[in-house]
C-alpha cells in the first residue's frame, strides 16, 4: 500500500510513503514519452467527428503493442482488442474529441488551432476538458497490460471514441457494430479527468454519475417586416423572448421541486440589422435530467410551450416553432457492485484518504452511458481522477485567482499527476476484473 501526495479533503500534503512496481513503470514511461505525448495532443486538439490526427496516432500507439486494430468505427473511432487467453471481457474507454474554444490558459504549450467542423464552419479548438489526459493514459494503460500478460487472462478492447463532447460518438460506435464486429464486454470501464478535485485523488462512487442530455434546437418562424412597421409582420425575436421566460416554468411548476432538472437556453440568434424584424430566430436548448420520467416531461413540454407560445403571438399552424432534439444521452449509472469492487482496489493501492467521496454539484453528461445502458446490459464503472494541484484550491480559498472549470478558455490541469494516476488506476482495475 501506498499514500499519494494529496489528501484533498483535509488539505494535507504528504510525499508518497514507497513506490509500487507499477507506479515505477508508468513514471517511467511517463518520462520517456507519454509527457510529450500530452503536450503533443493538447498543442493540437480536433473537433467532434474531425479527429482524423488524433485517431491516427493512437491507432499507431495501440498497434505498437501487438494488439488488433480497427480504424474508422464509428466515422474516427479506434478500436483496438488485446487478446491473452481464456477469459473474460471487459472495455476500456478514452474520449478524444475537443471544443470549439480560444485557449487563453498561458500554457507554454497551448492550442493556436483552428478547423472546420463537420459541416463546414472554421473555429478555434482547445482541449479544454482533458481529454488529452484520456487519451494519453490510455496508451499507458495499453503499453502496461501488454507488459504484464503474466498477471491477467481474457481480452480488453479499447475504444478511442470520438464525439464525446456532442454525445453523439458513443451512439455511433454502437451503431457500427461495436458490440457485434469485436468481442462484447462483461464489463466497461472509464475515467474522466476532474479540475475540482485535487490531484493524487480518484472518485468511484455506484449510482448515478451524469445526468441526461438533449440538445434541443427550437426555430421560431415569423413574419419579417421594417423595423418602423411591426404591425405589419410577427416579431419572432418577442415571440422566442416569451419562451425563454416561458420554458423556465417547466422546471419550477411542472417538476416537483426534490427532482433534478434543468433547461439551460444556451444561445438565441436572430436578425441583421437595427431596423429589420427578421422572420426567423433560432433557439439552443440544453436540457439536463436524472430520471426517465423527468426528461420526458420536460421535452414534451417545450414541444408544448413552443407551439402554444407561437398561437398565442398569432402564428398560424404551419409557422408554429420547430422543435428538434438534436443530440441526445441518457443518464449515466455506475453498477454499484463494479463499483464497490474497484474502489476497494484503489482504496487499497492508493490509500484510503486518495479516495474520496463528494456530492454532485452539477449536471453535467456523458455519453458512456450508452455503452452500459439496460439495452447492452453491460455494468459500468465511470470514475473520476484529480487534476489541480492542491495548492491551487488553497491559493484560491485565501484570495487568490479561482480554479477554472471545465470548458473554460483558462482550463488547465497538472498533466504529470493526472497522467500517471488516471493510467495507474486503469490498469488496477483491469487487472482485478481479468485475475487469472
Amino acid at each position: 500500500m501506498r499514500l499519494m501526495h494529496v489528501i484533498a479533503a483535509a488539505g494535507l500534503v504528504a510525499a508518497p510513503a514507497s513506490a509500487s512496481p507499477l507506479s515505477d513503470a508508468i513514471k517511467a514511461d511517463y518520462d520517456k514519452s507519454l509527457a510529450a505525448m500530452f503536450v503533443d495532443f493538447h498543442k493540437n486538439p480536433e473537433l467532434s467527428f474531425v479527429e482524423n490526427r488524433t485517431a491516427k496516432i493512437m491507432a499507431q500507439q495501440l498497434r505498437a503493442t501487438g494488439m488488433t486494430v480497427t480504424e474508422g468505427v464509428g466515422r474516427t473511432g479506434v478500436v483496438g482488442v488485446m487478446k491473452n487467453g481464456e477469459g473474460p471481457v471487459i472495455l476500456l474507454r478514452a474520449d478524444m474529441d475537443g471544443l470549439p474554444v480560444k485557449e487563453a490558459s498561458g500554457l507554454p504549450y497551448a492550442s493556436t488551432v483552428r478547423q472546420k467542423t463537420p459541416e463546414g464552419v472554421e473555429q478555434p479548438v482547445m482541449h479544454a476538458c482533458g481529454h488529452d489526459v484520456h487519451i494519453t493514459s490510455l496508451v499507458g494503460t495499453a503499453r502496461r497490460l501488454a507488459a504484464m500478460k503474466d498477471q491477467w487472462r481474457g481480452t480488453i478492447v479499447f475504444i478511442v471514441q470520438p464525439a464525446e463532447e456532442r454525445v453523439s460518438g458513443a451512439k455511433a460506435m454502437l451503431a457500427d457494430g461495436l458490440y457485434t464486429r469485436f468481442p462484447k464486454p462483461e464489463a466497461a470501464i472509464g475515467f474522466h479527468i476532474s479540475a475540482d478535485m485535487a490531484t493524487g485523488t480518484i472518485q468511484a462512487e455506484g449510482g448515478i454519475n451524469s445526468s441526461s442530455s438533449d440538445s434541443v434546437t427550437i426555430t421560431v418562424r415569423g413574419i419579417g417586416t421594417h423595423g418602423a412597421y411591426p404591425h405589419m409582420g410577427k416579431d419572432p425575436v418577442v415571440i422566442g423572448a416569451e419562451l425563454v421566460m416561458a420554458l423556465q416554468t417547466l422546471v419550477s411548476r411542472e417538476i416537483a421541486p426534490l427532482q433534478p432538472a434543468v433547461i439551460t437556453v444556451g444561445a438565441f440568434h436572430a436578425g441583421t440589422k437595427h431596423n429589420i424584424i427578421s422572420d426567423t430566430a433560432e433557439l439552443l436548448l440544453s436540457v439536463r435530467t436524472d430520471d426517465e420520467g423527468v426528461r420526458k416531461t420536460l421535452l414534451d413540454g417545450i414541444r408544448r410551450m413552443a407551439a402554444q407560445v407561437g398561437r398565442l403571438n398569432g402564428l398560424p399552424d404551419d409557422r408554429l416553432p420547430e422543435v428538434k432534439i438534436v443530440e441526445s444521452t441518457a443518464v449515466l449509472r455506475n453498477d454499484d457492485a463494479l463499483a464497490a469492487r474497484l474502489k476497494g482496489v484503489f482504496r487499497r493501492e492508493f490509500g484510503d484518504a486518495a479516495v474520496v467521496a463528494r456530492p454532485r454539484e452539477g449536471m453535467g453528461s456523458e455519453d458512456f452511458s450508452e455503452f452500459v445502458s439496460a439495452t447492452y446490459g453491460v455494468p459500468g464503472l465511470f470514475f473520476n481522477v484529480g487534476g489541480t494541484p492542491a495548492a491551487a484550491f488553497e491559493a484560491e480559498k485565501n484570495g487568490g485567482p479561482p480554479v477554472p472549470g471545465h470548458h473554460s478558455p483558462l482550463f488547465k490541469i497538472d498533466p504529470e499527476p493526472s497522467v500517471r494516476m488516471g493510467t495507474e488506476a486503469m490498469v488496477l482495475a483491469a487487472l482485478e476484473l481479468l485475475k487469472p
